[in-house]
């Protein structure tokens, strides 16, 4: 049964290991991939731009919000 868990996993693994290693090992250390650092060197490797750029008012980080149902 845990194997059937695994198996995505290890199947990511062998199919791109430097991709999943990297994604593991910011996942890990909890970088921020829109942090400058590690945002201008993904920009410089192939042209890759973090997607959720959001700043500002439009984000919200504090608390949980309502929600209302008609």
């Amino acid at each position: 049964m845990l194997l059937n868990e695994l198996t995505p996993i290890i199947k990511e693994l062998v199919a791109e290991p430097v991709a999943f290693c990297s994604g593991f090992i910011s996942g890990a250390l909890r970088l921020n991939l829109t942090d400058d650092p590690v945002k201008t060197w993904l920009e410089k490797q192939a042209g890759f731009t973090p997607t959720n750029t959001q700043t500002g008012s439009s984000v919200r980080r504090s608390g949980p919000q309502s929600i209302d149902i008609d």
